[in-house]
């Protein structure tokens, strides 16, 4: 009914992680010192700004092997066991500052899981598979989601239709902060108005496209899968880079009971978390919006920054081929009467693997691989240009700025092509049948 094994992890791996993170400590801990302290210190020799202090640090590593370890467990679909729907949290395998995010990642899985459980004693099943993981690692570089998923990476990137992220849901308590793919933009929206405490707490469904922390980042870095998550974080933190939040520093986090002492945002997180998989794995089609993804391409080429003519034209042309798309396919297998088994399956393989044309080979140290997620809520523009842009005002060079725009365009192009085989195949059949 529901299978349960555990997934141990590598040794060296690990080992080598957690030195690297002894090291990057105590670089960060210097520029604390050297921006906060030095001006104290000059203050009071007077203000020279000649007067330099030396900081003398002994660090001392022991490398050990650590085993990681991750628990996964499935709930088989009835009717498209061989299509899967991640739900992934993590869990507090070695010793870390971690705080209090992978508890309440392991109470609303687990939550989740018991509320199928009892739907499963009834005898219901959902369609598609859901698959339950709680990595290990995540603290030292998401070692065992990459690891697991490396291992089996040909049948999740054939059989997997989405990852639903369960990592550190309560960051905050101030605002709900949806972030998914283009193609489960309205999907999450959708979601978010049918459950809210009040508009204090849920003033728009606002959803986007931003780079994710946590074990997500190989499902849509290197797997290219649609990816949905949800969480409560406070403003002043969206306002804030986020680059160093995944660093492991003895910095003081906030309890659980001071952020949600009713445990009202949890319980939010879990049914809209819950609302988002069952959709997913129940409904005949998958609710993808494909045009979705061309938009989002459009409006990443705005702004004045670039010429984008060309990038812009092809955009164009793959918003024109997601229209027909979206009413000479979606439409008709979205309705019972018109709705045939084969061209929905068919359908289903079309929308489920629409982001992979998004995946470059090779992007900026911090920058996503899939260029559909930018760096953060401020930038509106494809990132991986704007960061070659700002390269070549430095370098005085335009190499990178070009590399980074044959990207773009290669990956534009890849969809559009993409989608006329995807109609192409449609009328195939269409013609074979009759």
């Amino acid at each position: 009914m529901f299978s349960m094994h555990l997934a141990h992890e590598s040794s060296s791996h690990s080992s080598a992680t957690v030195t690297s993170w002894s090291s990057s400590w105590v670089q960060f801990w210097v520029l604390c010192c050297q921006s906060q302290h030095m001006p104290r210190a000059l203050a009071k020799t007077g203000g020279d700004l000649e007067e330099k202090t030396v900081i003398t640090l002994n660090i001392q590593t022991v490398t050990t092997y650590k085993t990681i370890s991750n628990v996964i467990g499935y709930l088989k679909g009835s009717a498209l066991s061989d299509r899967y729907v991640i739900v992934g949290s993590h869990h507090n395998s070695l010793y870390s500052y971690s705080g209090h995010g992978w508890a309440q990642s392991t109470a609303i899985i687990t939550a989740f899981i018991q509320a199928l459980m009892i739907k499963v004693k009834k005898g219901w099943r959902p369609d598609r598979t859901i698959v339950f993981c709680s990595w290990g690692g995540t603290s030292f570089g998401n070692i065992g989601s990459y690891e697991w998923a490396e291992e089996l990476k040909n049948v999740l990137q054939r059989n997997v239709v989405a990852y639903v992220s369960l990592h550190n849901p309560v960051r905050g308590n101030s605002t709900l902060y949806p972030v998914a793919s283009p193609s489960l933009q309205e999907l999450a929206a959708e979601s978010q108005s049918f459950n809210c405490l009040g508009k204090a707490k849920c003033p728009a469904s606002n959803v986007s496209s931003v780079q994710m922390q946590g074990d997500s980042d190989y499902f849509i870095n290197y797997l290219g899968i649609p990816t949905v998550q949800f969480s409560y974080e406070d403003i002043k933190t969206l306002e804030g880079p986020g680059f160093l939040s995944e660093a492991l520093f003895p910095t003081h986090t906030p309890v659980t009971e001071e952020m949600d002492p009713s445990f009202s945002l949890h319980e939010i997180i879990a049914k809209l978390t819950g609302e988002v998989t069952l959709q997913i794995a129940n409904e005949p089609v998958l609710p993808f919006n494909a045009l979705d993804i061309a938009l989002e391409v459009q409006n990443s080429l705005k702004g004045d920054q670039l010429d984008t003519h060309q990038l812009l034209a092809l955009a164009s042309s793959l918003r024109d081929s997601a229209e027909l798309f979206q009413s000479d396919e979606m439409r008709p297998a979205n309705d019972p009467k018109e709705r045939a088994p084969i061209r929905v399956r068919m359908l289903n393989d079309v929308l489920q693997s629409l982001e992979k044309n998004f995946l470059v080979q090779q992007a900026p140290p911090g920058f996503y691989r899939n260029i559909l997620y930018r760096l953060d809520e401020r930038t509106s523009q494809f990132s991986v240009l704007l960061e070659a842009l700002a390269h070549c005002k430095l370098h005085q060079s335009n190499e990178t700025l070009q590399a980074a725009l044959s990207k773009v365009l290669n990956s534009i192009n890849s969809a559009q092509v993409y989608f006329k085989a995807g109609l192409d195949v449609f009328e195939t059949a269409l013609a074979g049948k009759k």
